[in-house]
């Protein structure tokens, strides 16, 4: 990819971007190619392992409107058409095609490093600058302009004068960090033990085109993920409280064999599976922020909020607030008067909202009920599958926004009373 020249001899960029990742990746060609300046420093060397891998159905939608989606169609990742949960043998297939929402009814399950490096090398193409393995260590938003100071690897510090400045820095969270925006989230802090593994599993096992979703059957907070790749590789994790975790004993890869076995299905599932990479593991993920913007910046994705991997919310909720980003800039770098409130936070919020209240309806058990319930009316199961494929903006679905969590509980008594 493309590199800058000596530090210090560069031009301002109009925006400096911080991460490059599918939100940065994506903000960034979408401003390029509208003839802006965009520089992109990314903390790490690509392609680079991330968790993260099942995508939703709007995904799709949200690459094809950045006209991202051809790159990423290259790279043959696996075919996925919905999700499978199941209880102790107690099975709920929810299929894609069969939404209320228009739109794409398939996606994809892809490894992470070659998904994001698909979308970077992408970004490059339409005119952004990506430099890999740089650090952001200080930033000023006091003066007319925006102050940043990165460091490179090698030691050597660089400080830039963007016009604006995006924050896509996922989990890193580096304006949050920074600027002391970070508030506690109102989920109950949880971990994740995952890796990939070669599962080894017979023809038709499982679906290979569904992300399957385990529960404990005896603390159904407990899930595990489980999503396969094309190659025989799949990945696996299992979510539970922090507490639940810790008291797991061994090095962390015995852990993680503990915990798949605490799930006696997935236990059977995996019986001849192989590691192919260390476990690793995320505790205390959920968080949010103050503001998603503010004087000169605005955050992007995980970089703002993390809500909880059980609905795959993460890329989608990424790339809508790329775009979304990417107007509002487009049109103040006119001369346009941009609420970044109304333009930028209300609507990304209208979606995140949602998916916040079918994880909480996921966790209390509410989400649950509806899933397994049997005797759903038809409609009503179309709706929540819209949600399950990504589409959480849609505004005609009932289910979506600051309704859905007094629809969804209303919706659960009558499944646990019928």
């Amino acid at each position: 990819m493309r590199r800058a020249g000596k530090p210090g001899h560069d031009a301002p960029s109009d925006v400096l971007v911080i991460g490059a990742g599918p939100a940065g990746s994506v903000v960034s060609a979408l401003l390029a190619r509208r003839g802006h300046k965009v520089l992109v420093l990314e903390q790490q060397k690509f392609p680079r392992f991330s968790i993260g891998e099942s995508l939703l159905a709007y995904t799709l939608e949200l690459l094809d409107e950045a006209d991202m989606l051809e790159p990423v169609l290259q790279r043959g990742f696996q075919f996925k058409n919905g999700a499978v949960f199941d209880r102790d043998g107690r099975v709920s297939i929810f299929n894609f095609a069969d939404k209320s929402s228009p739109g794409y009814g398939y996606t994809f399950q892809v490894q992470r490093a070659d998904f994001d490096d698909a979308l970077a090398q992408e970004a490059v193409r339409c005119g952004a600058e990506i430099r890999f393995e740089v650090e952001i260590i200080a930033v000023d938003f006091s003066g007319d302009v925006p102050t940043v100071t990165s460091r490179t690897a090698d030691g050597a510090t660089e400080v830039h004068t963007p016009r604006f400045v995006l924050d896509a820095s996922g989990f890193g969270r580096t304006l949050p960090r920074l600027l002391d925006l970070h508030r506690p989230s109102n989920f109950p802090a949880r971990a994740a033990i995952f890796s990939h593994v070669r599962d080894n599993t017979v023809a038709g096992a499982f679906d290979r085109q569904k992300i399957r979703a385990g529960i404990n059957a005896a603390d159904h907070e407990i899930w595990s993920w489980l999503i396969p790749f094309p190659n025989g590789t799949a990945s696996c994790g299992v979510v539970s409280s922090i507490e639940t975790h810790k008291a797991r004993k061994g090095t962390l890869d015995e852990q993680y064999w503990a915990a798949i076995a605490s799930e006696p299905r997935l236990k059977e599932l995996l019986s001849r599976a192989e590691l192919v990479r260390p476990a690793g593991e995320l505790i205390g993920y959920a968080a949010t922020v103050t503001s998603l913007h503010g004087r000169h910046f605005a955050l992007l994705g995980n970089a703002a909020e993390f809500l909880d991997p059980i609905f795959s919310s993460g890329v989608t909720i990424a790339l809508k607030s790329a775009l979304l980003a990417a107007g509002c800039i487009e049109r103040q770098f006119k001369g346009e008067t941009v609420d970044w409130e109304r333009e930028f936070a209300d609507p990304l919020n209208y979606g995140v909202e949602t998916f916040r209240y079918f994880v909480a309806g996921w966790y209390d058990g509410s989400l649950q009920d509806i899933i397994f319930f049997q005797r759903q009316q038809p409609k009503v199961r179309r709706m929540i599958c819209s949600v399950l494929a990504g589409y959480a903006w849609d505004r005609d679905n009932p289910y979506t926004g600051l309704q859905a969590g007094r629809r969804l509980r209303a919706l659960a008594e009558i499944c646990r009373t019928t």
